[in-house]
């Protein structure tokens, strides 16, 4: 079914259901044969949908009305709680990496292991500059 056929189907039934109060007793008796009948026709493997209306209190829908509503939400909750760990892990590991970058450059400029020439080029001093930030 289309989507055309489907909202026709459902502004017929909202049509009916609005004036079923007001139907005559054989017709409702006419109608509930005529759905016993179309029940008894239906194919046994295509299931019926059917609506159950629960009364809501305050105490409903409670831990212990539904023990394992709190799995679900973990389901959501531990990926998140793994991905940011990871992504925590992975600044951490990156700190350090520049920690020790760094440390190895001032090692190396304190103990003169550099040429000369290092000083004077003006790329290095840049180079300095942007790490240090």
């Amino acid at each position: 079914m289309n989507t055309d056929d489907l909202n026709f189907a459902y502004r017929v039934r909202h049509a009916l259901n609005e004036k079923l109060d007001d139907l005559p007793a054989s017709t409702t008796d006419r109608l509930a044969a005529a759905r016993k009948a179309a029940m008894a026709r239906k194919k046994p493997h295509v299931p019926v949908r059917v609506t159950q209306s629960e009364l809501a209190t305050a105490g409903a829908g409670g831990f212990f009305s539904n023990p394992f509503g709190w799995l679900g939400r973990m389901r959501v909750a531990v990926p998140m709680l793994i991905l940011v760990a990871g992504m925590v892990g992975v600044y951490q590991y990156e700190e350090q990496q520049r920690i020790a970058e760094l440390a190895e450059l001032d090692a190396a400029v304190l103990s003169d292991e550099l040429p000369l020439s290092a000083y004077l080029d003006h790329g290095f001093n840049a180079y300095l500059e942007n790490r240090e930030q």
